[in-house]
């Protein structure tokens, strides 16, 4: 099995915080920048956590026309981004766009499937999908990758049936992981790191259990035990 990366979340507000995390992460290679940052810090941030000689996974779920998805799809290719995530509701017009327009630099795109928070009671009669969620997922998940997107964003829960839908190449990003070592929340199930790596994700978003932790670092390397165990 190949290395399954950690993505450290920054979830801050501030650049300064956001370069501080980065140095506190030890050797994580990877960091996750959201809305939540890239709206307050914008491409600089990008700019300066390559700086550092780390990979940017800048998840910001593009969902627009085809040529406008392109455009920022080119343009977070221009930052430096590793990962680009659109939403896979945006149709297979959209995704190739988006991969036409990063192929030829290192730049991916990920495809988010449905969002964690989206219920089946929400997506029938809200959203207005015939499907229940593991059903979306697992068609959105193909026609993604179908598309030419390079892999999947999706929760713990759902790794299997994407890995199903996808086949063995396409990388599995998922957030929501919970190490063995870390509190629980008053979450009665979670999924562990190690669980996702079997299931087969190939990247794992962690925020909280290591920017939270005393040491960020520490965390780092006890997650990376707990993956190689």
């Amino acid at each position: 099995m190949n290395k399954v990366e950690i993505i450290t979340a920054l979830d801050v507000d501030s650049r300064a915080d956001a370069l501080e995390a980065v140095a506190r992460c030890g050797v994580c290679s990877w960091f996750k920048i959201g809305l939540q940052l890239f709206s307050r810090e914008g491409p600089a941030i990008v700019e300066a956590v390559r700086g550092e000689g780390k990979n940017v996974f800048l998840d910001l779920k593009l969902h627009d026309i085809p040529n406008t998805v392109a455009k920022a799809a080119k343009a977070a290719a221009d930052m430096g981004a590793g990962f680009i995530t659109v939403h896979a509701a945006g149709g297979r017009a959209m995704i190739e766009a988006a991969r036409n327009a990063v192929d030829g630099s290192e730049t991916q795109i990920l495809a988010v499937t449905i969002l964690t928070s989206i219920s089946e009671d929400v997506l029938r009669n809200e959203v207005g999908l015939p499907e229940t969620p593991e059903q979306a997922v697992d068609r959105y998940a193909a026609q993604s990758v179908n598309a030419g997107a390079h892999g999947i964003v999706c929760s713990p829960k759902e790794i299997t049936i994407v890995r199903d839908a996808v086949g063995s190449g396409p990388y599995i990003v998922t957030p929501g992981v919970r190490p063995a070592w870390a509190s629980k929340d008053d979450q009665a199930r979670v999924t562990t790191p190690a669980d996702a790596a079997k299931a087969g994700a190939t990247h794992l978003v962690v925020g909280r259990p290591i920017l939270g932790h005393d040491d960020p670092a520490e965390a780092v390397r006890l997650i990376e035990e707990e993956l190689n165990a």
